[in-house]
């Protein structure tokens, strides 16, 4: 029972986090604007990061398919996290590193909700039809 709540509370904050930033990408927020154009990948990559951050999030919130959403939310951040560190820098236009740190706490949540669904790693590949 412990347990259950436990995943349930990282599955919700890698969701919420995933979803709160959405607002921000995809009403042009001045901040978000910036960054894709900093990577020089703005406005398609503003755009295409909230398409996949929507889509992991869903997918994390729904039981059968946490891992797969937590596989892509962690491949998100991961290039989040990579962005600022070797592109932005972890604080960005004076944020003192937060979005860097939602970064990092949500690619841990989605690791350890790779770790608690690892056993059903081989059913990815198995086609039901």
């Amino acid at each position: 029972m412990k347990t259950s709540i436990l995943i349930w509370i990282v599955r919700l904050t890698a969701a919420i986090i995933l979803l709160q930033t959405l607002y921000f990408k995809f009403t042009a927020a001045e901040e978000s604007v910036y960054i894709f154009s900093t990577l020089g990948i703005e406005p398609y990559g503003r755009i295409g990061s909230g398409i996949a951050e929507l889509i992991a999030a869903i997918l994390i919130l729904i039981p059968r398919t946490t891992l797969l959403g937590a596989i892509m939310g962690a491949g998100v951040m991961l290039g989040a996290i990579f962005s600022h560190l070797f592109v932005l820098g972890i604080e960005v236009k004076n944020d003192g590193g937060e979005l860097f740190t939602l970064a990092i706490i949500t690619f841990l949540c989605c690791i350890a909700l790779i770790f608690w669904n690892k056993s059903k790693i081989p059913n990815l590949f198995k086609l039901k039809l």
